[in-house]
């Protein structure tokens, strides 16, 4: 009898315990870095630690590794009077596992993680270097913008259009491979190869710019499209420049849509091959007007337009394959009093019905901008705060606004680790 009861209860608990397993297994702690009061900070666990020890000025969010074990972040060093630019970027590192910092590099810019090793790509006067954290190697010259490959082992870049007596020359786009060991880094242009010459002028409806730069490339998951950002001159970038998708053979090139600089830039859905970005022309003192979320399935070049109609989108953010949150505001005409200019709410939009639900209602003189979705706990996050304020809120709420509270107060910038 007792043989009997202990079989049972031995089978009951063998049912138990991996239900308890599993629920260990997939949990995962909300992981934030921010910044605020001109330092970086981390919150794991619900609790907030400060990381840095000097007071600066960060030029940008921090940056998660990879894996989730380093934050990397851009510090603003002033040069001094007698210096040819007022300021110059630190490139700093922090260990998580270790909690130490490290100084990468003196006067470095535009840095990205590689997306498979705990390395750093950054540029310094237009030369392409990565680092390991013990030495940096050059790895390209005259780049203007780049971007990694998906599997880490090289780059998609640019190079900026020239004047010359006889007018602009066209940017390029190359590819740059990158061997398993830096030290074998075959000079400076063995390993670099051209990719496409983006046209001189690019026309989308009646609209035409000439083509200078090439930046912001993002790959499509099945790594098959690049999309990317054409601008024109400085002053003109403001009003008009030009999202295109091109082939990863080169093979095909298309000038998708008009964008302006300053909303967000566009993004690839998490699995499916659909590029969502804010579409329309005309800098944001031309009125809150004519910025429109669309997405674009490829290879089909199909185009959707999710806005409604008097409204305007700032900012966006995917939550999965079928549904986005963006950051609305009702059109408007430009307002030099900042308090007659609309503050944005949040609103989910779902793609296989195109249902839009606004999920929240900021008070009075408050907007909430820089949607950004949480994978780990399926929320939202954003920072509520007025339009010229420098500091907001960090708030998170499920998808459907539900259960809005404050995460984070006082925060300036900040990311989230979302793998």
């Amino acid at each position: 009898m007792n043989r009997k009861i202990f079989l049972i209860i031995l089978i009951i608990f063998s049912f138990i315990v991996p239900s308890f397993t599993h629920a260990e297994t997939t949990e995962k702690p909300l992981r934030i870095a921010f910044v605020r009061d001109g330092y970086v900070w981390i919150k794991i666990n619900n609790k907030e630690t400060k990381i840095t020890k000097v007071r600066s000025v960060y030029l940008n969010a921090p940056q998660w590794s990879y894996d989730g074990s380093y934050l990397m972040y851009e510090k603003e060093i002033p040069t001094g009077p007698t210096a040819s630019y007022p300021t110059r970027s630190e490139i700093w590192i922090y260990n998580l596992k270790t909690k130490k910092e490290q100084k990468i590099f003196n006067d470095g810019n535009n840095p990205k993680w590689s997306p498979t090793k705990n390395i750093i790509a950054f540029q310094d006067s237009g030369v392409l270097n990565v680092s390991d954290f013990k030495n940096f190697y050059n790895v390209a010259l005259g780049v203007d913008d780049y971007n990694w490959f998906p599997n880490g082992q090289g780059f998609i870049a640019s190079s900026a259009a020239s004047l010359n007596p006889d007018g602009w020359t066209n940017p390029v786009l190359y590819k740059i491979t990158l061997p398993n060991d830096l030290k074998k880094i075959p000079g400076l242009t063995n390993h670099v190869k051209q990719f496409f010459v983006v046209p001189k002028t690019l026309t989308k409806g009646n609209t035409s710019i000439p083509s200078i730069n090439a930046r912001s490339f993002q790959f499509s998951p099945d790594q098959k499209w690049i999309s990317f950002i054409v601008n024109p001159t400085a002053s003109w970038s403001m009003d008009s420049d030009m999202l295109c998708i091109i082939s990863s053979d080169g093979k095909v090139f298309e000038v998708q849509d008009e964008i302006i600089l300053n909303l967000d830039d566009p993004k690839w859905a998490q699995t499916k091959n659909i590029l969502g970005y804010i579409a329309g022309g005309g800098r944001l003192v031309f009125g809150y007007k004519n910025k429109k979320m669309k997405i674009t399935e490829m290879p089909a070049f199909t185009s959707t337009n999710l806005t409604p109609p008097k409204y305007a989108e700032l900012a966006f953010t995917w939550c999965d394959d079928s549904s986005i949150v963006v950051s609305r505001v009702k059109e408007s005409e430009w307002s030099n009093d900042e308090k007659k200019r609309p503050k944005p709410s949040l609103n989910r939009i779902n793609l296989h019905d195109h249902k839009q639900l606004k999920i929240t209602s900021p008070p009075t003189g408050k907007g909430d901008y820089n949607p950004i979705y949480s994978k780990s706990t399926n929320k939202i996050t954003w920072l509520r705060k007025g339009e010229l304020d420098v500091i907001g809120n960090l708030w998170i709420s499920n998808l459907d606004g539900k259960n809005a509270k404050v995460l984070i107060k006082n925060v300036s910038s900040y990311s989230i680790f979302n793998r």
